[in-house]
């Protein structure tokens, strides 16, 4: 105990020389927060006063040589996981709450402890299931709808395919699967990857079926390809590391729901932006900012493209900076290189308000409860990507329209069609449940199994946006289910390549 104080107070002395201007600042946060509007049930944290004890100013020895030291083993355990004391310290050090990005942020992607960072979260085993893993025919309809527009774009023998937020790899696995024929349309793709969780990566490599080449020498790793259509395969942390100068695909789905987002709150002084902050009793708790913050920019220019109608009913409104950024550099690379963007996600046309939740094993769960542990992810805001997009010049926006609507345009089911004629009964059953998910809304009538089981479609609650070069036509419109099915075709059966392009052409 004698050398826990006298740490202690080493440490009180080095902290109070330097600090002074820091803890009068933190004096006055909390004199400020302390009368601040807060969401029922909250309170500020009461910051701590200083005890203005002197220090010791004399050196002392001591002999440690009787003193008895515990194993480590015998000190109690802490329940808090590494990110909630990580998440505490950044606001204790702060001396305030941090915005719900920052806390997204956290939660999400920090580099040692994100919840997507060391883990595979997808699938039955997961906290929750996406299209890809529902059904193969999602990702080959991705393909047909990236071919078609490789088409539009005049059959260029060199485009960057890139997907963002690949998870396991499984939806560019099926794409690949489905356009492997095409051997003009493979040759040309150079698969980019942008993920930053070192798991997933692998679990990428293992579904996309890589492999390593070395150099002659054996001495330098040559390259990665994936064995499904011989196509380079590189991955990056993000999209600005994605090499520019080539047209580009953009394929997006489920990301932007996992972007970090800012909530506002309407209160007697306007809008107020929601923070995270720590009660008394150490538990995570919103609160609201007493002062506008640098997202309330982001705010007005929402509420700009907005009516004042919409805006007026809403006591809740999310924005997501990095959403409105991302789009522009999207559109900003289409723009100048050519090609297009799909995103893909769930979300609404129009502004969004407090939908933001957190996922567990497949149960909704407080956003707040030890984070970490759960997805956190929000409706997209498709309006705000519209209106970013069209804010950059050389490039034209198409939809939103519903998932249902969008693969139904694709030629979904046609496929299903096809599909259904050669299987087993119980094949047939995972292919109309895995059909009514991907473009049915609310439960299948047709479902016979147990109540908790029943296949719940995703068709309206997702939408569909595309982004493309203003001399392309949107793909996205059943304008080309004539195109469309004779790709198809080529996925269903054994025909010749060459005959069904040579009927593409002829048609479009």
């Amino acid at each position: 105990m004698l050398r826990k104080f006298l740490l202690q107070a080493s440490t009180r002395r080095n902290f109070s020389a330097s600090s002074s201007s820091s803890v009068a600042f933190f004096r006055q946060c909390s004199s400020s927060s302390s009368s601040s509007s807060q969401i029922p049930n909250s309170h500020f944290v009461e910051h701590m006063e200083d005890t203005n004890e002197t220090p010791p100013s004399a050196t002392i020895s001591i002999d440690r040589t009787a003193l008895y030291n515990p194993p480590e083993q015998s000190h109690e355990p802490s329940a808090e996981s590494e990110l909630v004391k990580h998440l505490k310290n950044i606001i204790k050090f702060r001396g305030g709450p941090v915005t719900v990005a920052e806390y997204m942020e956290e939660v999400l992607t920090n580099p040692k402890l994100g919840y997507y960072i060391n883990r595979d979260v997808f699938g039955a085993d997961g906290d929750f299931i996406t299209s890809p893993e529902v059904s193969q025919m999602f990702g080959e309809m991705i393909g047909v709808w990236a071919m078609c527009l490789w088409e539009q774009m005049g059959r260029p023998s060199k485009v960057n395919l890139v997907e963002l937020g690949p998870g396991r790899g499984t939806l560019l696995a099926d794409f690949l699967r489905g356009v492997s024929k095409f051997k003009n349309f493979t040759d040309s793709l150079h698969i980019h990857m942008v993920e930053c969780s070192p798991t997933l990566q692998k679990l990428q490599y293992r579904n996309l079926k890589c492999v390593t080449e070395d150099s002659a020498d054996g001495n330098e790793k040559k390259g990665i390809n994936s064995t499904i259509t011989v196509s380079p395969v590189s991955w990056h942390a993000s999209l600005e590391q994605v090499p520019t100068g080539l047209p580009t695909i953009i394929v997006a789905h489920e990301f932007f729901d996992a972007l970090p987002l800012h909530q506002f709150q309407k209160a007697s002084r306007g809008w107020c932006e929601k923070m995270v902050d720590v009660t008394e009793n150490s538990s995570f708790r919103f609160v609201l900012s007493p002062q506008p913050t640098p997202a309330t920019l982001y705010l007005m220019k929402r509420c700009k493209w907005a009516d004042s109608e919409e805006i007026f009913k809403l006591d809740h409104i999310e924005v997501c900076p990095k959403a409105m950024d991302l789009t522009q550099e999207i559109s900003k690379r289409i723009g100048i290189d050519g090609g297009g963007a799909l995103i893909i996600d769930y979300g609404l046309n129009g502004v969004v308000s407090n939908s933001l939740q957190a996922i567990r094993k497949h149960k909704f769960v407080d956003i707040l409860d030890n984070p970490g542990s759960a997805d956190l992810s929000a409706y997209v805001d498709f309006a705000a990507i519209r209106h970013s997009a069209e804010e950059v010049s050389g490039v034209s926006v198409h939809g939103p329209m519903t998932q249902s609507q969008f693969l139904g345009s694709l030629g979904i089911n046609f496929r299903v069609e096809a599909l259904l004629e050669n299987c087993t009964e119980e094949q047939a059953e995972s292919i109309r449940t895995g059909y009514w998910r991907l473009v049915g809304e609310g439960e299948a009538p047709f479902w016979e199994g147990p109540d908790n089981q029943t296949p719940i479609g995703m068709g309206t609650r997702y939408m569909a946006m595309a982004i493309v070069m203003c001399l392309l036509c949107s793909v996205v419109f059943p304008c080309h289910v004539l195109i469309i099915n004779e790709m198809l075709i080529s996925i269903c059966e054994e025909e010749n390549v060459k005959n069904i392009i040579v009927r593409i052409k002829n048609k479009k």
